[in-house]
């Protein structure tokens, strides 16, 4: 199987399924012979065309003399393999991606479907793509939908709630590939020895982000052995925020829910030097598995992951600190999860709405007196965020927003001092994901 027939699979399951195109991509390049480079190519054409996807069709409706809305699900993704690659990879030799796309038109659905791909794709060029070939106001949110590939509703959100000029930068980082975000284990590293070893030099390049535990990179690969050694996590530096918000102590009492994959409940565990108790509630045992197992090769013995509804969960004991990482509309890490913006709609984010209510007022009723709730999204929507935050505290007058900003270093404690919040926009701050955090105390009586 070469690399675009492997990216067609993938983003025929991702239309017909509900796993994530992440998860489908990985599974076929486990089962692949597909060489190091080959392997780079399905991963960017899978990303590259679900991103610009929007973009593509657009193109691709101004060649195609039939109906194309209208076309097989398989021959349009394999026309949007080639219109990726014609459009955006100039690395790729023009005759290849037409010619391979031609074979594989011929695979999955005959000769005359070759001829007609062979025809549309011979037409395409970065040309056809630019901004002043697509119709429609260069003003309005119809015409910047296409050029960006975001869906209209969700650019009319985020124009009303932070203006045009910060809605292009952010739909400029979805659209980017994303640097990975590490973060360093303290508990088997001292973050300046791990700098002064990996920290410079063009083997191991290394992006610095305010954050001594956390660094960026574009290169994965080098830093495997050191994932696998237990010195490092994946982790964006965004989700790390939310940790170092909550600084919770040594030793002291910790209930994370809705805590799979584990990035957070692992952090917490370091930041409390591997002492006191951290319960990691999640609905789903087999993500715990990995939680567990993760947990583990860090060195860390103080997690107990416990299979439970977070909306019903009991603990022995009120816990010292809660950590709420909600389900959300993952409007902040659309560059991570390409999908997600043909899948969203307004209907969902207000379910989900609904959803972090309940877990919030089951949350508040758990908690210890004078303890701390923190309550966290990786969404930049208001109604996920300052808005249920606004509504929870009219609900629960034993709460109210707390100021610190717990163990963040500056800026971003001055950030989050004023009502201890803190809001990280797409393209705010290089490589940090979107995402949102309220820093809340539990008021003795």
């Amino acid at each position: 199987m070469t690399s675009r027939e492997l990216a067609l699979k993938v983003l025929q399951n991702v239309e017909q399924g509900e796993k994530k195109s992440g998860t489908i991509l990985h599974e076929l390049l486990d089962n692949s012979s597909l060489c190091r480079s080959d392997r780079a190519l399905a991963t960017e054409l899978v990303n590259g065309v679900l991103r610009r996807r929007m973009t593509l069709d657009a193109v691709i409706g101004r060649f195609y003399h039939h109906r194309y809305e209208k076309t097989a699900p398989v021959l349009k993704n394999i026309l949007r393999i080639a219109a990726y690659q014609l459009i955006y990879l100039n690395r790729i030799p023009q005759w290849a991606a037409v010619s391979e796309s031609v074979v594989l038109a011929r695979k999955y659905k005959g000769e005359r479907m070759a001829r007609l791909a062979n025809a549309v794709l011979r037409n395409i060029t970065p040309e056809s793509a630019a901004p002043e070939n697509f119709p429609g106001d260069a003003t309005g949110t119809g015409r910047m939908a296409v050029i960006a590939s975001h869906p209209e509703w969700m650019l009319e959100r985020w124009i009303a709630r932070y203006g045009k000029k910060r809605t292009e930068v952010i739909v400029d980082y979805n659209n980017r590939t994303p640097l990975t975000g590490f973060r360093i284990n303290a508990l088997k590293c001292d973050p300046k020895k791990f700098y002064a070893e990996h920290g410079s030099g063009e083997a191991l390049p290394v992006i610095r982000t305010g954050l001594d535990n956390f660094f960026l990179s574009a290169d994965f690969s080098c830093f495997e052995a050191a994932i696998k050694q237990g010195l490092l996590t994946v982790q964006n530096p965004t989700q790390g925020l939310v940790c170092l918000l909550c600084n919770p102590a040594a030793g002291s009492t910790v209930l994370d829910l809705c805590a799979a994959p584990g990035g957070k409940s692992t952090f917490l565990g370091e930041l409390m030097q591997n002492r006191g108790s951290i319960t990691a509630v999640d609905l789903y045992s087999r993500k715990l598995q990995k939680l567990t197992g993760h947990s583990g090769e860090l060195g860390i013995t103080v997690i107990a992951a416990v299979a439970a509804d977070a909306r019903s969960f009991q603990p022995e004991t009120p816990p010292e600190s809660i950590l709420l990482d909600a389900p959300c509309s993952g409007t902040g890490v659309l560059a991570r999860r390409a999908e997600l913006r043909w899948k969203l709609t307004p209907q969902m984010i207000a379910e989900l709405v609904a959803l972090q209510a309940e877990l919030l007022d089951h949350a508040a009723s758990l908690l210890a007196e004078n303890g701390i709730l923190i309550y966290a999204t990786c969404s930049i929507e208001p109604e996920e965020n300052e808005l249920q935050i606004e509504a929870f505290l009219g609900r629960h007058p034993e709460f109210r927003r707390e100021s610190s900003g717990g163990a963040l270093p500056e800026p971003f404690a001055s950030e989050a001092s004023g009502n201890g919040s803190i809001l990280t926009l797409p393209g705010q701050k290089e490589g940090f994901d979107g995402g949102f955090a309220q820093r809340m105390k539990k008021i003795s009586s």
